[in-house]
């Protein structure tokens, strides 16, 4: 697959405090990546450092053969966290005016900005202005804004934050379209759900260090032990006896039963007894929400379990 980003070794530090520490990975040309973290971890700092907002203090970021201040910033599309349009400009006024900044054609622009707002139900709103539009609509804009030129690296920070579901279901379609057509996409999100729905592969980080970089699949079974959800009143000390369960977490009439890594579910599931309570029972991997609780938070159960972080 070709390699459309490369960063490696990328450090950064702010007075005393070490944001990045030597980190490395890669963006590949038609595939989602997600760059993952909790708050303060390093994410933000890594976009601006891709994006040239600020550079690194050692390490290197290549845009194919480009790298430093010879990247060309025009084949990079960025949706910021911190959304900002001007309020009193009309939409196609914006739109034009992000598209000349990239060096876009516009007569081009003009025909996909039709097309985008059409596409994305702002049909007709070409001459509103933006402090007229609604917060999702005001997003859908912006959104636009940063694939207007057809870039071919993709930069979205949270571009689900504060999307109703089928708002979400829209930015989800055209990211999906866009990585089919080519388009490089490194996505940062803290809804793990839609990173798990999304993403080809992921990378986390935690404290300016890398912990977790792969395939979601490679990750998977890596981290994700299966895990069986029981609905029923029973014993919590009788579950824990079950051949190999790790550890149980018990609320109300609901047991999950956490079990050892390499476990087969059919045979496994031989193993319970006959009386057991079982109104519902589900098993199933352990989510990428639990595995980001567990690094973010530090409680390392799945460490302790036998698993090593990235």
């Amino acid at each position: 697959m070709e390699t459309m980003v490369t960063v490696e070794g990328l450090e950064k530090s702010f007075k005393d405090k070490k944001a990045l520490k030597g980190i490395s990975f890669e963006v590949h040309k038609g595939e989602i990546m997600a760059i993952l973290g909790p708050n303060g971890a390093g994410k933000s700092t890594t976009i601006r450092n891709i994006m040239g907002i600020m550079y690194p203090d050692s390490g290197s970021i290549t845009f194919h053969n480009h790298n430093g201040t010879g990247i060309p910033r025009n084949k990079i599309g960025y949706l910021p966290e911190e959304r900002g349009l001007y309020k009193n400009v009309k939409v196609m006024d914006i739109l034009l005016y992000l598209a000349d900044l990239k060096d876009y054609p516009i007569d081009k622009a003009k025909v996909r900005i039709l097309a985008y707002l059409k596409k994305f139900d702002l049909e007709g709103k070409e001459n509103v202005s933006v402090e007229e539009l609604s917060k999702g609509m005001g997003q859908k804009v912006q959104f636009i804004g940063s694939i207007i030129h057809e870039p071919e690296l993709l930069i979205l920070d949270e571009p689900f934050s504060g999307l109703d579901p089928v708002s979400q279901e829209i930015f989800k379609d055209e990211i999906r379209s866009l990585a089919n057509k080519g388009t490089a996409i490194l996505l940062s999100s803290h809804q793990m759900n839609l990173v798990e729905e999304m993403c080809d592969r992921l990378f986390m980080i935690q404290q300016g260090e890398k912990v977790i970089y792969g395939t979601l699949e490679d990750v998977k079974k890596q981290y994700a032990n299966f895990k069986c959800t029981i609905h029923g009143i029973n014993n919590i000390q009788e579950l824990e006896r079950i051949p190999d369960v790790l550890r149980v977490e018990q609320k109300d009439d609901s047991s999950v039963l956490h079990l050892h890594k390499d476990v087969e579910p059919s045979v496994w599931l031989k193993k319970l007894p006959d009386h057991l309570a079982i109104n519902e029972l589900k098993i199933n991997r352990i989510s990428l929400h639990e595995i980001f609780i567990d690094i973010a938070t530090d409680k390392n159960l799945l460490k302790e379990e036998g698993v090593v972080h990235a």
